[in-house]
């Protein structure tokens, strides 16, 4: 698959067949995101794949009602970044873990599967993050769901790109 086309191809899918990823697949996506830009190659990025246990434990500090949220896709990846006492270096280590994560999802998308970026509530909170092992040093990013398409997906609409672009003088 072409970059291009992956870019404008890749959607968010909340459907997902009940097999898992292979952890030979995982270690391809999660690979390729080391490859991410980030300054000073302080490689901030920390990636935990949920086992039944983990996800168990995250259920639980979700609580019943976000707890469902948690089942919609077979693999799931937390993603957080270290954090820096240099303001500068903690935000452009956060934004590389962000761009890791979505090396992640049009890895997985080239691959066929389908993928999902979730901040969910829980992973906000203390209990959360201790759920699945992200301790006070580090910053949740995203929770990746991974798995295979159920359905294709139509893209949505787009602003032109003249809404978000100026050329300064």
């Amino acid at each position: 698959m072409e970059l291009e086309q992956a870019i404008r191809s890749r959607r968010t899918h909340k459907a997902f067949a009940p097999e898992s990823v292979p952890r030979e697949l995982l270690d391809e996506l999660l690979e390729l995101a080391r490859w991410a830009p980030n300054h000073h190659l302080t490689n901030p990025w920390r990636f935990r794949v949920l086992g039944p246990v983990s996800l168990s434990r995250l259920k639980d500090a979700a609580g019943p009602e976000a707890a469902t949220k948690l089942d919609r896709a077979p693999t799931l990846v937390a993603v957080s970044a270290l954090r820096s006492t240099d303001p500068v270096q903690d935000l452009e280590d956060m934004c590389a873990a962000a761009c890791a994560t979505y090396a992640v999802l049009l890895g997985a998308h080239a691959r066929g599967l389908a993928g999902y970026w979730r901040t969910p509530a829980v992973l906000r909170t203390d209990a959360g993050c201790a759920a699945v092992g992200i301790g006070p040093d580090e910053r949740f990013v995203a929770l990746i769901h991974l798995g295979w398409p159920r359905q294709e997906k139509e893209p949505p609409e787009r602003a032109p790109a003249s809404d978000v672009i100026s050329y300064l003088d």
